[in-house]
């Protein structure tokens, strides 16, 4: 295709990611390197025969003109990234120089609230991503294998999780662990505790989140994978079978390198979303005993002091954080492809 021609195809896609992901971003690294003015406070002493008192008030108007000369809010740097509701680079090395072991300076690097975030948010990811892959799987070996009159249904009932508005399922799953609910009372009456709550330990709070995104994103990868299925070469099966390869031997070695590809992209959506889990975390009123990364953006953004400077900064760090994770996948991607093309 002709250099001129490739750009004019190119155009539009390239006019809307500058429009929408470029400009935005690059408004977010600006906003991220300044800060919110502090408020002009009036100090008005009055005197009466039983002394003076001292009154502080907010000059509304002084604010107003301070806000309006300079919109982005006051310099600041890079100092909203290094302070404490971020990377804490003074905090940290206070805990690294008076740790008396690594146990001990993980420990207290989770008491800070960007790493209490960072911990849960890489946990969530590296332990849904690979289970919604596998899971997703299976399902679809499951499915592919039933007779064509049960496919239709098991499909419809199997996709019904990811139809489900994330909000909406986080808030009936956490409906249904409440004591009250029929996963909570059920529990309850098993152990015999009334006092049980999937709700008040930190750990079990995890749990339940993670098995709620396993829940919630299984059905994207089984969709993918069972469109996959539909293309594995017949013959090659055909051939594998007639050399007398068993089931489990025809998916590890037939179906399952046929589909590394699906996994790649299923891998990397995931990453991607995982990374940025939200949703659960409001539903469930989990903010307690974990919080995420996009959990701390919309925590600075909501209230009547909105800190836009800070959750600039985290969407930043956000953002460099999924590119890491990429990474990886896409450099292996681009030597496969580089291989094949050799």
């Amino acid at each position: 295709m002709p250099h001129r021609t490739f750009l004019w195809f190119i155009l539009p896609s390239l006019v809307a990611m500058i429009l929408f992901i470029a400009l935005p971003i690059g408004s977010v690294i600006v906003q991220s390197l300044f800060v919110e003015h502090t408020q002009v406070l009036i100090v008005s002493e009055s005197c009466g025969p039983f002394g003076c008192t001292e009154t502080t008030s907010i000059d509304v108007q002084a604010t107003a003109a301070l806000q309006a000369a300079e919109p982005l809010g006051r310099f600041n740097g890079l100092g909203t990234y290094f302070d404490r509701n971020h990377l804490a680079s003074l905090e940290v090395s206070q805990a690294w120089s008076s740790s008396a072991s690594i146990g001990e300076f993980f420990s207290r690097l989770t008491n800070l609230p960007f790493y209490s975030a960072l911990a849960f948010t890489m946990t969530y990811t590296f332990v849904v991503t690979p289970l919604v892959i596998v899971l997703g799987l299976f399902i679809a070996l499951g499915v592919n294998s039933l007779p064509q009159f049960a496919k239709g249904p098991t499909i419809f009932v199997s996709l019904l999780p990811m139809i489900i508005t994330p909000l909406i399922g986080s808030l009936i799953l956490f409906w249904m662990i409440d004591a009250r609910g029929i996963i909570g009372a059920t529990l309850q009456t098993l152990f015999n505790d009334g006092s049980l709550s999937l709700k008040a330990s930190p750990v079990l709070t995890w749990i339940t989140l993670i098995v709620y995104g396993v829940w919630h994103s299984a059905p994207f990868a089984f969709i993918v994978f069972y469109a996959g299925l539909q293309t594995v070469p017949e013959d090659t099966l055909e051939a594998a079978l007639i050399d007398g390869a068993s089931r489990w031997e025809r998916v590890r070695y037939v179906v399952i390198p046929y589909m590394a590809p699906l996994v790649v992209f299923i891998a990397l959506i995931q990453l991607m979303d995982n990374f940025r889990v939200f949703e659960p975390i409001v539903g469930f009123s989990a903010q307690a005993n974990a919080t995420s990364l996009s959990w701390i953006i919309y925590n600075d953004l909501r209230g009547d002091t909105q800190q836009f400077g800070s959750a600039a900064a985290t969407s930043v760090l956000t953002i460099l954080g999924v590119c890491a994770l990429l990474s990886p996948v896409l450099i292996r991607t681009w030597r496969d492809f580089n291989r094949k093309r050799a």
